[in-house]
């Protein structure tokens, strides 16, 4: 049975604004750890550590053509997938989500039909603090993360104080619903048990919408035994389990349909999983280009040489855009409500 190795990196739970690391991501492989042991000897013949590490790695200026060479290896020969998000944005498109969308719900508008959401937290995560004023933004953006956590009445007080303290007639659409109304189904959704800003279920998503194409028939997954990732273990588990039949469009290129063709999940030993660590390498790799381009990281691989290696469809990203028409017409048809709403209610045991 084939199988995908996966790691992920960048992972601070419910906190979105941690400073040290905007990024998170996951990457998806399927190769076997005799293939991986061949690459890795192959590229790094002389490698002395108990297992690949790609940040280790990195630092060194003279390593740089060996793992652009694993990169393009990797890319070129075996089925793969990389998710990198900015963690910043994603924490506006649940306050689009949540803050936002409910009160449009209730007057029978599809907010998720070709991706407004995602055009409105694009202009809400670019504009908003030139708008708003960039400290009431701050404010609003950590206001809505404690909200989101704490659930308590003084919490959600906060949040709409902080949404009054910008200038939100600049963005009423958006704000409006928290600054003016204080809405209820807004607040309602924001207090709703056990939902977080954890978006490991995102990155999730977007991966095993990508393996579901890739594998040729049933598949599993390995993935290595750190604290983070014992959370996609779960999460994973609970995707395994779901045996209802429902099919959802996400974008023009994505289908995700269950029940899924994976079927098993594993914890292993990456210093024995060759192949694991090469997981660990794709999704290295992208995160340090992310940090690279938005000018918080310097030292690592050149973006400009590592990004053109990747197929279109071997790398997803969740970032805000201002091609309002093309993101429009990518996300024609999305039934991404839907789907936010079936996982909601059924691996994640919330209902609207």
């Amino acid at each position: 049975m084939e199988c995908f190795r996966i790691d992920e990196s960048g992972y601070t739970g419910f906190d979105l604004l941690n400073d040290d690391q905007r990024f998170q991501g996951a990457s998806a492989i399927a190769i076997g750890d005799d293939d991986a042991e061949r690459l890795i000897k192959q590229h790094f013949p002389k490698l002395q550590a108990t297992e690949l590490k790609y940040r280790a790695l990195s630092r060194r200026q003279s390593n740089h053509p060996r793992l652009l060479a694993l990169m393009r290896d990797l890319l070129g020969e075996f089925k793969c997938v990389t998710y990198v998000c900015d963690k910043r944005f994603m924490l506006t498109l649940m306050f689009v989500d949540y803050a936002v969308e409910p009160y449009y719900y209730e007057r029978g508008l599809d907010f998720y039909a070709n991706g407004q959401n995602y055009a409105m937290a694009s202009m809400l995560h670019m504009a908003g603090p030139a708008l708003l004023g960039k400290p009431q933004f701050e404010r609003l953006m950590e206001s809505f993360q404690r909200a989101m956590k704490e659930k308590t009445g003084e919490a959600l007080n906060e949040l709409v104080s902080a949404a009054r303290t910008t200038n939100w007639r600049q963005m009423p659409e958006v704000i409006g619903p928290l600054a003016q109304y204080a809405d209820r189904d807004c607040l309602s959704a924001i207090a709703t048990p056990d939902l977080t800003t954890d978006i490991a279920m995102i990155v999730l998503t977007s991966l095993i919408t990508r393996m579901e194409v890739m594998a040729d028939g049933p598949y599993r997954v390995q993935h290595d035994q750190s604290k983070n990732l014992a959370t996609y273990h779960a999460l994973l588990q609970r995707f395994i389990n779901h045996n209802e039949t429902a099919e959802f469009r996400a974008t023009e290129i994505t289908t995700l349909s269950f029940p899924l063709k994976l079927t098993d999940v594993e914890q292993v030993d990456s210093k024995k999983s060759p192949a694991v660590q090469l997981a660990d390498a794709m999704v290295g790799a992208a995160i340090e280009a992310g940090n690279t381009l938005a000018g918080l990281r310097t030292g690592g691989l050149d973006p400009e040489q590592l990004l053109p290696l990747y197929a279109d469809d071997q790398f997803i990203h969740m970032l805000p855009s201002i091609d309002f028409e093309e993101q429009r017409r990518f996300r024609q048809g999305s039934q991404g409500g839907e789907l936010i709403d079936y996982l909601a209610a059924n691996l994640m045991g919330f209902k609207r």
